[in-house]
């Protein structure tokens, strides 16, 4: 069977994250991507604060992890996240180079926020779950204490929102 490497690096990393759309998602290895940094953009009602990109930075490198994923559940995710062929969606996926930790180089994709102007901070649990999930992963302790010390703002309402309410049916994030 065809799988697709998937980069993740932020609520992805999450296990029950990633299964809401994916749930033969399997966990290959924990790798870096070279040549990024995290920065947080946008804004998701669900989570009430800004979402994850990767933004090209040379001296940078972002810890994640790489699932592998059926081509069907690629296309979930990516619906999810609101990629769209036309570039217009919150996100679009490209490929990126990352490195194993046994130094192995792979081709993967990752999702990067479509709008990248103005960073913004996450929320809350929006932050601690993306560290919970690099927790649940091993990545290192040190990565796990720099996501925790992110500027994050308290959420007006209760978040996750619901991905169900009818005010949300049509744009889940």
């Amino acid at each position: 069977m065809r799988e697709v490497l998937v980069f993740a690096y932020g609520i992805d990393l999450h296990p029950e994250e990633i299964a809401r759309f994916c749930p033969a998602a399997k966990p290959r290895a924990r790798a870096t991507a070279p040549g990024w940094r995290l920065g947080f953009f946008g804004y998701s009602r669900v989570w009430d604060g800004a979402e994850e990109s990767l933004i090209p930075d040379p001296d940078a490198t972002v810890p994640g992890v790489l699932y592998a994923i059926a081509p069907s559940e690629a296309e979930a995710l990516e619906a999810a996240r609101g990629v769209k062929l036309n570039g217009t969606g919150r996100y679009f996926h490209t490929p990126i180079d990352v490195v194993t930790e046994e130094g192995t180089r792979l081709g993967a994709v990752a999702l990067i926020k479509t709008e990248r102007r103005a960073e913004k901070p996450p929320s809350r649990p929006y932050r601690d779950r993306i560290a919970e999930g690099a927790a649940l992963h091993g990545l290192s302790p040190e990565h796990i204490a720099a996501l925790k010390a992110l500027p994050a703002t308290e959420p007006a309402y209760p978040v996750p929102m619901a991905f169900d309410l009818p005010i949300f049916a049509g744009s889940c994030c």
